[in-house]
């Protein structure tokens, strides 16, 4: 163990007992009362059981000053990773060491007491991390600040909406001068404005020598702020504690091959499911079948669904373009470049045309969302692999050249 290690796991495991006989819940009373009572008289029998293991034999060693990426799947074990780091969870098995005082932002108001006004939460967790009243006073200005919540300081945290709670906690989690610093995706909750705040922030926090814990299915935010990254893949370590660059690669290489499956096939997406993405299809203006699309070239990106119901109002859809590194590019979305479909019905498909298509030759990822009235009813990351060639943007015979992935303008020079 190098002496700079502040944190080391060995051989970390958790282990979750599902209970198989359990009966699901329904929408109605009637049916959750019978339910509870067939449950009761399961009691006498066996409960069956299966193991789960959210986490095996996991190790690794960070050091002082590192920002480290967790990187993975839904399910890969990352948030059970962090609960146990943080102590809100036991291991099941296995051994952490951990030198130094941790803060953690695991979920939107983690720590703080939903009666308790703001000021009253940020004096009460910095007590829990250990801080004198002398030391959160000289912060308290600087936390109010960052959080932009000075008009509802005197107000009860509960009456929060989720974006206050979340720029408070993280105000609070940052400025209070914990050697070890973990975030979960809490910050998705809050706007592009702040996360970029946030990140600029935990910047500066390690740059005075504290160790950062960072999990974001948005890999720019990770490229942007972690020094090292780590991949697990269903509770097991897929790639090792290295160099960000090396471990995105790896986690985007296996992402390629997993999105190839057709999108019906699906089980790591969220959403409530009454339109669910079941495929996508390449096609150029005249309405043949491609394998990708081709710079400069129109393309029609056709989404076949499945809807509970016959029919769907209100329906939007985005579909968000990244990069082999995680990158955005940009973002297709009807509700922005025209409307919500108003009625959407069983049998239809759903067909996004983008003129003169813009991204240069690679290998890009697509997350795809839809929603109703605000309600997301499906989403899926790294959806699907879109495979650009080539071509003649500018119609002029040349084909620019490029050293990575990028996107080309229309521009047009005079001499006057």
């Amino acid at each position: 163990m190098s002496k700079n290690t502040i944190i080391k796991v060995e051989g970390l495991s958790k282990q979750y007992l599902l209970n198989k006989s359990a009966l699901p819940k329904s929408d109605t009373l009637f049916d959750n009362v019978l339910t509870g009572v067939k449950n009761i008289k399961n009691i006498a029998r066996k409960t069956e059981t299966q193991e789960f293991w959210a986490l095996k034999d996991v190790s690794f060693e960070i050091e002082q000053g590192d920002r480290v990426g967790i990187i993975g799947r839904n399910g890969a074990g990352k948030s059970t990773l962090l609960k146990i780091l943080s102590r809100i969870t036991p291991p099941t098995k296995g051994r952490i060491e951990i030198y130094g005082r941790l803060a953690s932002l695991l979920e939107v108001g983690t720590g703080f007491h939903g009666d308790l006004s703001g000021r009253e939460n940020i004096y009460l967790n910095g007590s829990i991390l250990g801080m004198s009243k002398h030391e959160i006073d000289r912060k308290f200005d600087e936390i109010v600040d960052f959080a932009e919540v000075e008009q509802f300081l005197d107000t009860p945290v509960k009456r929060y909406s989720s974006g206050m709670y979340v720029r408070l906690a993280f105000a609070v989690a940052a400025h209070l001068e914990p050697e070890i610093l973990i975030v979960d995706e809490v910050l998705a909750v809050g706007d592009a404005a702040f996360q970029k705040k946030c990140i600029g922030k935990m910047k500066d926090v390690s740059n005075g020598g504290r160790t950062i814990l960072f999990v974001s299915h948005h890999m720019a935010s990770i490229q942007s702020l972690c020094n090292k990254a780590i991949v697990l893949k269903k509770g097991m370590v897929d790639f090792p504690l290295s160099n960000t660059d090396l471990c995105l690669k790896h986690y985007l290489k296996d992402v390629v091959a997993q999105s190839k499956m057709q999108l019906a096939e699906r089980t790591d997406r969220d959403g409530e499911g009454t339109f669910r993405f079941k495929n996508i299809i390449l096609k150029d203006k005249e309405g043949s079948v491609l394998n990708a699309a081709q710079t400069g070239s129109d393309l029609i990106m056709e989404i076949e669904f499945d809807l509970k119901k016959e029919s769907l109002n209100n329906l939007s859809l985005a579909l968000t373009i990244y990069n082999d590194e995680g990158r955005e590019m940009f973002t297709l979305a009807n509700h922005i470049s025209k409307a919500p479909f108003e009625t959407v019905n069983k049998g239809n498909v759903i067909q996004c045309l983008v003129k003169k298509f813009p991204l240069t030759s690679g290998s890009y990822l697509c997350n795809i969302i839809a929603y109703k009235d605000g309600i997301v009813q499906d989403y899926i990351q790294e959806a699907y692999n879109l495979e650009v060639e080539e071509g003649d943007f500018f119609g002029t015979g040349k084909i620019v050249p490029t050293t990575q992935q990028s996107f080309l303008v229309e521009n047009v020079w005079q001499l006057k």
